[in-house]
């Protein structure tokens, strides 16, 4: 079976599974695990920030943020179809009382201009908004990118308006290798970033909040009362320092296998790829209603041995990664043409 559910899919290379089991390992909550201190470390490097926190999920990661920059009460503003507004259980309401503001954008991305106007009066009947949340890559927008330029125009627009920056980089990885922009380079934008090692990666679990060192010594008390804080988190913290050294580079492979998958779709009457272009591992798509819902085609492609996502009444995403290789993906398109 070729499954282009998720990248969240893979499992541990045999490399990787060597690498966990002769991880050094301590208690992480005294911050003691030798391997987890080795990871925010160098997570806090690359993006060139004061500190890290090794959290056990992107969802977590973006949580911990918002509660860090919001009080309950306030606002935060993001894309419409932003993943901590559509797929994290209105945690922002839930975990901290925080409302979300949401802009449409366009495959994601929204403009500097959108934000103009935007922030509330100071006034008793309002929210007051405290920060702006970007997503990059954006799962729904179809895996799109940031334009660099645009990060940086909106970051200026929320410093001027004295706003937090959050980015939400659970497929930042993507983003780098794609753009050949480095981590850091984007990470100038924001005060806290959010990334996942679990994704293209390819590690089993797994993300880091990175930020000043003030924000990550709250951060840490929020991650033990939101329950994310480890013991022995060290076997973790290794598969994904294995990850950021082997599996970033060949990302690229999964770019140029989507775009096998989309020409694919693209060239089948009845689906539609719904992003303007493919970017990077990730193809959001739909049918035509008369040809049947998104559980109908799913299914059918289930009979030819290829796995995608209904997410929608007619709208599917198929993602590349690193358990699926050029050939498996050249076979999933032949057989979604033969639909």
């Amino acid at each position: 079976m070729i499954d282009l559910r998720s990248d969240t899919v893979t499992r541990p290379s045999p490399g990787m599974l060597a690498a966990i089991f002769s991880a050094r390992v301590g208690d992480d909550v005294f911050c003691e695990d030798p391997t987890v201190n080795e990871l925010e470390e160098r997570i806090a490097r690359d993006l060139g920030k004061e500190a890290g926190l090794f959290v056990p999920s992107g969802t977590m990661a973006n949580q911990i943020a918002i509660r860090l920059h919001c009080r309950p009460g306030e606002e935060l503003l993001a894309e419409e179809n932003a993943h901590i507004i559509l797929w994290e259980g209105g945690g922002p309401a839930v975990l901290s009382g925080v409302t979300v503001r949401p802009l449409p954008g366009r495959d994601g991305i929204l403009e500097a201009s959108q934000f103009e106007g935007k922030v509330r009066a100071d006034d008793i009947h309002s929210v007051q908004t405290r920060l702006v949340c970007l997503e990059n890559t954006h799962n729904r927008g179809g895996g799109s990118i940031y334009p660099i330029e645009t990060v940086r125009a909106i970051a200026d627009w929320a410093r001027g308006n004295n706003l937090g920056m959050h980015l939400d980089g659970a497929r930042l990885a993507n983003a780098v290798v794609a753009t050949g922009i480095p981590f850091r380079e984007w990470a100038k934008s924001f005060d806290t970033i959010n990334i996942c090692f679990s994704k293209g990666l390819g590690a089993p679990v797994g993300s880091a909040l990175v930020g000043s060192k003030e924000m990550i010594r709250r951060a840490r008390r929020v991650r033990k009362l939101f329950g994310g804080a480890m013991r022995q988190a060290g076997l973790l913290a290794a598969a994904c320092l294995y990850a950021l050294d082997h599996n970033m580079e060949r990302l690229a492979e999964d770019h140029a296998n989507a775009k096998i998958v989309a020409d694919a779709i693209t060239a089948t009457p009845g689906l539609r790829v719904t992003s303007a272009k493919v970017e990077t591992n990730m193809i959001w798509f739909e049918a035509e209603k008369n040809r049947g819902s998104a559980h109908d085609v799913a299914a059918k492609l289930k009979e030819k041995g290829v796995l995608v996502a209904p997410l929608g009444e007619q709208t599917m995403r198929a993602v590349t990664h690193l358990d699926v290789n050029r050939s498996q993906c050249e076979r999933a398109a032949a057989a979604i043409r033969s639909l």
